[in-house]
């Protein structure tokens, strides 16, 4: 259960990146690299998104972070949400296309859930060392995703600090029960290598901005239709 904590000695040849392709195809490729996945409905995507692209990408030494657009969200189902095209519009202007790549894979995928989504990928990038990256406010929400246990499972986890989420995340349901799979910050740079069960909180800069108040301050059109994508199904629990 801890062989992944254990291979944290002598990483630090490990933490260069090494910057791969933009290019996501839907039914994968054999490309290697460390790549963190940020999901969520970008409903819109804003600065607080790319403050944590580039953190992950130099705290985690990680090649790329791909910013994962969800067609839908059910934790969110009733809440404003702009057209597909728009959320990814907003990706779009946070990314670089090169290490920061806005992306619709989900989408492509069909995929309801999150757990499903990293399923996939793993399957078919299956070289690449992949690291879920989520805010504090996703740690204490994580009881409601499906199969969450699964996903802790899957790859390592990187959580982000968020005002006043923080201690609820830590001390939450899923903070104690994934407790001691904990690695400490300062060796974070080798958690994408690191066999899961493992996760890092990265204390840092906090950001209060969120999509929910930029749509309150009239800063981004969104409906109050239903959350489905395009392809008619809900995806995603991520915020």
């Amino acid at each position: 259960m801890r062989q992944g904590v254990e291979m944290l000695s002598n990483v630090s040849s490990l933490c260069v990146p090494d910057t791969a392709g933009a290019s996501i195809p839907t039914w994968g490729d054999g490309r290697r690299g460390r790549i963190g996945l940020l999901g969520g409905s970008f409903n819109p995507g804003h600065l607080w998104h790319r403050a944590i692209a580039r953190r992950a990408l130099a705290a985690l030494g990680l090649d790329q972070v791909w910013l994962m657009v969800s067609p839908g969200n059910p934790l969110k189902a009733g809440q404003a949400m702009a057209a597909f095209e728009s959320r990814m519009a907003t990706a779009r202007t946070l990314a670089d296309g090169r290490r920061i790549v806005a992306t619709d894979i989900e989408a492509r995928l069909g995929s309801r859930y999150t757990v499903d989504t990293v399923g996939l990928l793993r399957r078919r990038f299956p070289h690449v060392h992949f690291v879920w990256l989520m805010g504090a406010d996703g740690l204490a929400s994580l009881p409601r995703w499906k199969r969450w246990r699964v996903l802790v499972h899957d790859l390592p986890i990187a959580v982000f600090p968020r005002p006043g989420q923080n201690a609820p995340a830590l001390n939450g349901a899923a903070g104690q029960v994934m407790a001691r799979w904990r690695v400490p910050a300062r060796r974070a740079c080798a958690l994408a290598l690191l066999s899961p069960p493992a996760w890092a909180f990265l204390a840092g800069a906090q950001n209060s901005i969120s999509a929910t108040a930029i749509r309150k301050r009239g800063g981004f059109p969104a409906s109050t239709r239903s959350t489905a994508g395009q392809d008619g199904q809900k995806t995603g629990e991520q915020s």
